[in-house]
């Protein structure tokens, strides 16, 4: 199976506004690994992990977030597949 992997640095308004609850709910229906944190400069960091459509859907979804987050500005960055399994919250 093709995976792919992406480092997502979302900014804005997303902490504090169920961003991180959201994005695994979301990583999760698609079938999608990897993590969701928050940075201590505001903004919140992603990796994802599985299929290219999963994956794209995911990073496009970033860029609205849950229903109160303001996002301004989504950086994604490419990254080698490492085989993760399931999606944590950290």
């Amino acid at each position: 199976m093709n995976h792919v992997r992406k480092r997502v640095a979302v900014e804005g308004g997303v902490q504090g506004v169920g961003f991180r609850v959201s994005c695994a709910a979301q990583a999760r229906s698609f079938g999608v690994s990897g993590v969701v944190r928050n940075l201590p400069d505001g903004r919140v960091e992603a990796v994802f992990e599985g299929v290219p459509e999963a994956v794209a859907a995911l990073v496009a979804w970033c860029e609205r977030g849950p229903r109160f987050a303001h996002v301004t500005r989504v950086h994604v960055v490419d990254e080698e597949p490492r085989g993760d399994e399931g999606f944590r919250i950290a």
